[in-house]
């Protein structure tokens, strides 16, 4: 996944923001690890997200692609100068294989999932909802966790 140039600035500052109002995002050490118009990826190192089988914490997991469904939702309202609430309205997760390193989520729009749909009805609503699927990708490219979500972007009044 490469950097946009465009999402680059809106991205380091939606990713600082996150670390400073989520004390969680913090504590795991979350970072940016790419961007571009349809997908986002965050990373964590193993350290602060062990659990007591010296593997990568169920939690951290589920944390991580929450985390980076949400500022994949969150990034393209920022950039498209839209004042939103963002919500996880619902999220089914699956965890496949244990991570003995350091891991990343990757977040993309889910297959049925489209910007224009999702910004035509915030514009005529008000609200919004998008789906977005999450991977943690493991041992030679495998899903080590995947989670499927819906967001929900309410515009502030």
């Amino acid at each position: 996944m490469s950097t946009t140039d465009d999402a680059t600035p809106h991205a380091q500052q939606l990713i600082q923001f996150i670390r400073d109002e989520i004390p969680l995002a913090h504590a795991m050490d979350l970072q940016l690890a790419g961007c571009d118009d349809d997908s986002l990826s965050l990373r964590a190192p193993l350290a602060p997200n062990v659990n007591d089988k010296g593997c990568a914490f169920g939690g951290s997991l589920v944390s991580l692609m929450t985390l980076s469904g949400w500022a994949l939702v969150e990034l393209a309202l920022r950039r498209r100068g839209h004042d939103c609430d963002v919500f996880v309205a619902e999220s089914s997760v699956r965890y496949l294989a244990p991570l003995w390193q350091d891991f990343h989520s990757e977040a993309r729009l889910a297959v049925d999932a489209g910007w224009d749909t999702f910004f035509n009805t915030l514009g005529a609503r008000g609200k919004a909802r998008i789906g977005v699927d999450c991977v943690v990708p493991g041992e030679h490219g495998k899903p080590a966790c995947t989670l499927n979500a819906r967001f929900v972007a309410k515009r502030r009044s």
